[in-house]
């Protein structure tokens, strides 16, 4: 099931304000009246600017909480910190006080707090979900605004709800506070955290190092610019150039959106953008484009960010978008498996080849030899895989990959058909773990599933899918450019006999 996004719930606020220690005592629990919207201590309320999106609970399990909070069930301990100014941060249990805090608020990803959150603009999908969210609760549990009415008008809601509204004033959750500065605040959150569900190297890198330019950047383009800023400390100028450049990225590479099972060719290059995928492959996209290959150093005015947007734009514009310097590369031959997956080592790869491909000034000599390279990539496309399980993962395996790609435009020519390109190649030693294979599908059921769902209509689209009349490749829609068959230099007119379909680059820069 789809998570649900409670991000805006808690304001972030960035650790390190201030590094005096508060004394004093404590509050020992946490009511339903603390999460009011006008309650002293949900003002206070925060979580580090540093901590990872709170979106990993779906429908299901936000529903079971909030009923395990109503029937008093046993709820692990939220840990907090008090920081010198007063504010509250989360150390632990931001999902758990999210939800409540959501049910509450009526905002599931959706309502006024959220909407503030986005700047009024909440993707569609986030939307549908939390619309989901708020009606399952709505019916099995009730919403705060009916235990809020059993007060006055107990007759006019469930008598389920009437029974739990009077003992809805003492339900607690306990807390327990973090003794200590800043950094030893920080320590306990990394060391909790990794305890109870482990963060991956990606997330490390985007939390430990939330001021690098790559990882600002990263967080912008997941979110379209919109979101918590991590980037608020730079001039407003910056911050304007920063959100920009972020929302075109995020545009070119989620969109359209990804449906399965696949239906239309039109996929977007950079698969979902609502998993726990989409922000480490962002991130890898960035530190490709700007060839990052160690730790880079903090970016105190926001420069940096947007040099390495800039580049990270010019990566993806080439790869597939309406820019004049586009390549126009279809998803579904170099980014997606023949069953509608998208692959990741694949993406990654695309980026460093047409990176290359730019910096070698070998643009022109890969439109020569398009329409035989992707025939080899719909043909093989089972070698990218075979490459992906010699070296294990996609940030191991993309650079092999990339390599592959110069090979085969190395190895094509007039006199090779595609088969005795791949037969050359397999025969060297350096490929000599690449097999030819025979797909033989094994099926034991009478139901198509959404891969082969996928798979049929991908086959079948194929065929009749629109080509450059230029160099032979496939052309998606969002890379689109109409070429004059006779130049308008050499007299050619923009009648609908001089024109035909072109990749950007193929019509501006090959052609001319």
């Amino acid at each position: 099931m789809t998570k649900v996004n409670l991000d805006a719930l808690i304001v972030r606020e960035d650790f390190e304000i201030e590094d005096k220690i508060q004394h004093g005592k404590m509050k020992d629990t946490l009511s339903i009246e603390d999460l009011k919207p006008d309650s002293f201590f949900y003002s206070a309320l925060r979580k580090p600017d540093f901590q990872r999106e709170t979106s990993e609970w779906d429908t299901n399990k936000i529903c079971e909480f909030i009923d395990s909070f109503l029937e008093g069930d046993l709820i692990p301990a939220i840990i907090l910190w008090r920081s010198s100014c007063g504010y509250l941060f989360v150390i632990d249990g931001s999902h758990r006080i999210s939800a409540l805090s959501a049910w509450i608020n009526n905002d599931y990803g959706d309502g006024p707090i959220s909407k503030r959150f986005y700047d009024g603009i909440i993707p569609d999908e986030q939307i549908l979900v939390a619309e989901a969210t708020r009606n399952r609760i709505n019916k099995r549990i009730g919403s705060y605004d009916d235990y809020r009415l059993a007060i006055s008008h107990p007759d006019n809601v469930k008598e389920s709800i009437a029974q739990k509204s009077k003992l809805l004033g003492g339900l607690a959750i306990q807390l327990q506070w973090v003794d200590g500065d800043v950094q030893k605040a920080e320590n306990s959150f990394f060391k909790i955290n990794q305890q109870a569900a482990p963060i991956n190297s990606t997330e490390i890198t985007l939390l430990k190092s939330r001021k690098k330019p790559n990882c600002i950047a990263a967080r912008a383009i997941i979110k379209s610019g919109k979101g918590h800023k991590y980037w608020a400390h730079f001039t407003k100028e910056n911050q304007e150039r920063i959100q920009d450049i972020a929302k075109e990225i995020n545009s070119l590479l989620f969109t359209p959106k990804l449906e399965t099972p696949v239906k239309t060719l039109d996929l977007p290059i950079g698969g979902k953008i609502y998993t726990s995928a989409a922000l480490p492959l962002v991130l890898e996209l960035i530190n490709i484009s700007n060839s990052v290959s160690k730790e880079t150093s903090d970016d105190v005015d926001g420069t940096k960010t947007i040099s390495f947007l800039q580049q990270t734009l010019k990566t993806v514009r080439i790869i597939n978008s309406n820019h004049p310097s586009s390549l126009g590369l279809h998803p579904i031959v170099y980014l997606y498996s023949q069953d509608g997956r998208h692959k990741v080592a694949s993406f990654y790869s695309i980026a460093l080849f047409v990176k290359e491909l730019e910096e070698k000034k070998m643009l022109n000599r890969f439109i020569e030899k398009r329409e035989t390279f992707e025939k080899i990539l719909v043909k093989y496309e089972y070698f990218i895989q075979q490459i992906l399980r010699k070296y294990r993962s996609a940030t191991s395996a993309f650079v092999y990959i990339k390599e592959f790609y110069f090979e085969l435009l190395e190895k094509i020519n007039d006199t090779c058909t595609i088969d005795g390109v791949i037969s050359e190649i397999i025969k060297s030693e350096k490929y000599s773990y690449l097999t030819l294979q025979v797909e033989k599908e094994i099926v034991s059921s009478s139901d198509f599933s959404k891969e082969r769902k996928s798979a049929v209509y991908i086959k079948e689209a194929l065929h009749s899918a629109p080509k450059c009349k230029i160099c032979g490749g496939y052309i998606h829609r969002n890379s689109i450019s109409i070429d004059h068959i006779v130049r308008k230099q050499d007299g050619g007119l923009g009648s609908v006999e001089n024109g035909q379909l072109s990749h950007p680059y193929c019509n501006t820069g090959f052609k001319n």
